[in-house]
């Protein structure tokens, strides 16, 4: 829990920047290149992150990886504080929260579509509307399949689920079947 809360910290303190000098999309670009980065070459990522090896080699390949992706003043001196306080190990967690900080800014929710099976493009299109209109944000829909719901969709944006899926619907029935209600 403490590792979120720090991963919250820096990102809230990377996006004032960002809104300050007008970079928070620049800034947003490079923290997720570096981090897909960490993601893609867990030798890399173990270069930079482990304790075993000495600090100053650690700091070392930061340095070199810093100069090589050609980074921005404020990111080279973000990624360097990160390293100095012992928290390049959150990167990813970093990462995470300021891209849901810089689509807030931009008015953008992210949002995940879940079907029993695969939906028309139209179709999608007509439901990312939909939520649009609902929630009155842009909406970045992440479409999924589960073939365990049966049939309808479930949709999720943050904290709010949205479930038109039979099988819920089927459970909600059988629920009131046993309270004695009718249906």
């Amino acid at each position: 829990m403490k590792n979120l809360a720090v991963a919250r910290r820096y990102a809230k303190a990377l996006i004032l920047i960002g809104k300050e000098d007008g970079q928070a999309e620049s800034y947003r670009n490079e923290l997720e290149g570096v981090s897909d980065l960490f993601e893609k070459e867990k030798a890399l990522e173990l270069a930079v992150t482990n304790p075993l090896y000495v600090a100053a080699n650690r700091r070392k390949v930061l340095e070199t990886l810093i100069e090589k992706l050609n980074l921005s003043q404020v990111m080279s001196s973000f990624l360097m504080l990160l390293f100095d306080k012992g928290r390049i190990g959150f990167l990813k967690d970093i990462n995470t929260y300021y891209q849901a900080l810089a689509d807030e800014l931009k008015g953008i929710a992210r949002a995940e579509l879940i079907s029993a099976s695969d939906l028309s493009s139209d179709a999608v299109d007509k439901i990312r509307s939909a939520l649009s209109n609902m929630i009155q944000k842009d909406i970045v829909l992440e479409f999924k399949q589960d073939p365990n719901l049966i049939g309808g969709i479930v949709t999720r944006i943050g904290d709010l689920v949205l479930d038109g899926s039979i099988k819920t619907q089927l459970l909600n029935m059988k629920e009131s079947l046993k309270r004695g209600e009718r249906v």
